[in-house]
């Protein structure tokens, strides 16, 4: 899987993508300081799902409809045990769903998809 990590995705999930072969773009790395759409256009641009903790992803796809088929997927995982969000981010990431074309919500008890406008 081809994916952007935004900069508030934690460095143990991006080693952890990268170790199981997935080619991951950290904005921390690459990106430092990026605006949102920017990397949201970068994202759509390399084909690559973008990863993130920002709800502010949300209001880019939904309301301002910028190109955004390469697909979203927001972490809402509390934060209160970083070593458990990072389990069910990897858990979750791992698992085979096709993020292209969807928004997704995931929590430590589901995951909620819903197509991205055409």
């Amino acid at each position: 899987m081809r994916v952007i990590a935004n900069e508030n995705i934690s460095g143990t999930i991006i080693r952890e993508l990268r170790a199981r072969g997935h080619d991951v773009l950290s904005v921390k790395e690459s990106m430092r300081g990026a605006p949102d759409d920017e990397v949201l256009g970068r994202g759509q641009a390399d084909g690559r799902v973008v990863i993130t903790q920002d709800k502010d992803f949300a209001e880019l796809a939904f309301r301002r409809l910028l190109p955004s088929a390469c697909g979203l997927v927001l972490l809402r995982l509390g934060g209160v045990n970083p070593d458990a969000d990072n389990h069910r981010a990897l858990q979750v990431l791992s698992s085979g769903f096709d993020w292209y074309g969807h928004f997704a919500v995931v929590t430590h008890d589901r995951v909620r998809m819903r197509p991205l406008p055409g």
